[in-house]
């Protein structure tokens, strides 16, 4: 049987935190929030995202952290160890998070292909001139109008794009190599890097002319936007993503904690923390956009924001190019920051759930799901492969996480003890203790409703855009790409399950389940040792 120092564990409380936060705060932070918050009257967004943080995010946090811990096992194994018939629904959130990986990597290499190109903005002097930037570097020799998605396209490569792909692989994979303690060591940097980046450009930001137009739309509500449903769905779902929930990834940093860890209150300074960057990020974009003239230019979809509205903020900053030059670098230098931390927790919790499924050597399941996931990836980089992107991005986490995260609720919600978890939540704290009744209505009530409400809210949406997700793509291309991954990822707990019976896998290990006595016995006198 596995116990804690063959497993690994985190160096300290700290370094936990630091890496639970690093793979909270991502991408997403950086330029999905403050889109969104633009497009749905600012502060009402923030308002209602808030509530929704409080609501069913901490609490969700809270509930993978204390299973993982509990289990020392990643998302399959700890859900198997409730009741072995949700072990399926910890290989969904595992696959799914392995596809979401392989195109996460690919927008990775653009922003490292930005910020090692951040010198062309010294001769940009116009807004058009950065428009055009993105299609010169990230689709550079695929001599595309348009993105769309054709058979033809899959022929024609970036080279440029496929380095900085080698390269955020590399980053990736050298951040996991060693588990938990070659995370720790990373994550003392990168944490800690993009809030620094952040506040010089939110000082410069908040400095520049008619920047306070910008942050007085960012914080003051429009009221009457919450009475758009679409805001809400938007705000809970933000909250959903920017957490790395129902993604295995806290299951896995979970089962490397320490049976003395207070995960009621680290969970509390984890989403915080998430929040707080997210706020410091919408900061440094309004502001900037405000102070630039382009502040209706923001977008909710952010590649869009990073890619195209913003080298147009960053050529008027000011009549200086280097100057505009080395605040492009330092953007997507705290952009790649922010991609990589997130990146290697994807990686790492699907490593995790196979490695202890199959008892593998560690390093060598992360060496595999690397090259796998780096050979899928690089059909993103072909003449069609945005226009993949944009349709995996759409299933993975419109259908596919909020599936997972209803199926999730109602196992451990109705289908176990809720109270146990509970009692595993509030172990060894004591200034704060999560009560039950927050606990129990956000994981049996809240969460599953509102999760509910968001995927048919997504399906009608999906019928009634003009086809099969939206008129820019056609039916086939979404049944593959769309239907068939979703396929997958709801099977996959059965496939592995049929071909670990077939080989005889795991036969002749201990079962590991929440009330197994002997085990509790054995970790005691592992830590007594």
């Amino acid at each position: 049987m596995e116990n804690i120092e063959k497993r690994g564990s985190w160096s300290s409380r700290a370094t936990f935190i630091l890496a639970a936060v690093g793979s909270a705060v991502g991408l997403g932070n950086a330029w999905r929030f403050p889109g969104l918050a633009a497009k749905h009257g600012g502060g009402a967004f923030i308002l209602v995202y808030v509530l929704a943080m409080v609501v069913f995010g901490v609490p969700l946090l809270m509930m993978e952290i204390a299973i993982g811990r509990k289990m020392r096992s990643g998302a399959p194994g700890s859900l198997r160890g409730l009741n072995k018939k949700f072990e399926p629904i910890g290989w969904s959130a595992t696959v799914n998070a392995f596809f979401i990986a392989t195109y996460y990597a690919v927008v990775f290499a653009w922003v490292i292909l930005m910020a090692i190109s951040s010198f062309r903005f010294a001769g940009i002097g116009t807004a058009e001139g950065a428009k055009t930037l993105w299609s010169d570097l990230i689709m550079a020799s695929i001599n595309m109008t348009e993105i769309e998605f054709t058979l033809d396209g899959f022929d024609r490569i970036s080279t440029l794009v496929f380095v900085c792909l080698l390269i955020a692989w590399g980053l990736i994979y050298w951040c996991i190599r060693n588990g938990a303690h070659s995370v720790g060591k990373v994550v003392k940097y990168t944490v800690f890097l993009p809030v620094i980046c952040l506040a010089i450009m939110a000082i410069k930001g908040v400095t520049m002319p008619n920047a306070m137009l910008g942050i007085k739309k960012m914080f003051v509500p429009e009221f009457s936007a919450l009475s758009d449903p679409k805001l809400w769905t938007d705000a809970f779902g933000q909250v959903f993503y920017s957490l790395s929930v129902m993604m295995a990834i806290m299951f896995a940093y979970g089962s490397f904690l320490d049976e003395k860890s207070n995960v009621a209150t680290d969970s509390l300074i984890i989403a915080f923390s998430d929040l707080g960057i997210s706020l410091l990020a919408g900061i440094v974009m309004f502001s900037t956009m405000a102070g630039t003239g382009n502040l209706d230019m923001m977008n909710p979809s952010g590649i869009a924001t990073a890619f195209i509205f913003y080298p147009q903020a960053i050529v008027n900053l000011s009549s200086i190019g280097w100057l505009n030059a080395i605040f492009a670098f330092v953007f997507y230098f705290c952009l790649c920051t922010l991609a990589i931390d997130s990146a290697f927790s994807i990686i790492e919790g699907v490593s995790t759930a196979f490695s202890d499924k199959f008892g593998t050597k560690r390093r060598t399941t992360t060496i595999v799901i690397c090259i796998l996931a780096g050979l899928i990836s690089l059909i993103y980089i072909t003449g069609s492969g945005p226009a993949l992107l944009d349709i995996v991005d759409n299933w993975c986490n419109n259908y596919n996480l909020i599936i997972i995260g209803i199926l999730e609720c109602v196992a451990i919600g109705w289908c176990f003890k809720l109270g146990k978890v509970l009692d595993e939540v509030n172990k060894n704290t004591k200034k704060f203790k999560m009560p039950k009744w927050w606990f129990y209505t956000s994981i049996k009530f809240i969460a599953p409703i509102m999760l509910s409400v968001m995927v048919v809210w997504n399906l009608v949406s999906l019928f009634t855009s003009g086809g099969i997700y939206g008129k820019y793509y056609n039916i086939w291309s979404n049944l593959i790409c769309g239907w068939l991954m979703t396929a997958i990822v709801f099977a996959s707990g059965f496939i592995i399950h049929f071909i670990c019976k077939k080989k005889k896998i795991g036969e002749d290990k201990e079962e590991k389940t929440w009330d197994n006595k002997a085990e509790e016995k054995e970790e005691l006198k592992t830590e007594n040792e």
